[in-house]
């Protein structure tokens, strides 16, 4: 199985990110995106992360791609990854690494080589 992706930012832009990498690359499944609205604080938004989560097959890993480096998505991901060893964060997430970690996942399947790879 794949490894799973969650897609968090501020706003609405993870939405738009794997909206842009599916019309590159076609549809793609265990993958899911989380917005970070105003309003939520980080309990919500890590609750609305695990929930995203739970609907996946995390059983190959957990890669949570985050906007920006020690903002709210960041904070809440991190926390998430911190109780899970299966789990990872990286940030910085665009159209250009979101490609290609969903291209690259059907070949790599240890997550510390697609952490890397991001």
């Amino acid at each position: 199985m794949t490894i799973a992706v969650v897609i968090t930012t501020h706003g609405h832009a993870a939405k738009a990110l794997l909206a842009t990498a599916e019309m590159i690359i076609g549809a793609q499944d265990n993958v899911r995106c989380v917005d970070f609205v105003p309003g939520e604080n980080g309990e919500v938004l890590a609750g609305k992360i695990r929930a995203a989560a739970a609907e996946l097959d995390t059983s190959g890993g957990l890669l949570l791609l985050v906007d920006l480096w020690g903002g709210t998505p960041f904070n809440a991901s991190s926390g998430i990854a911190h109780d899970d060893a299966n789990t990872e964060v990286v940030t910085g997430v665009n159209v250009p690494m979101l490609v290609s970690v969903l291209m690259e996942r059907e070949d790599i399947t240890a997550l510390p080589e697609l952490t890397a790879l991001a």
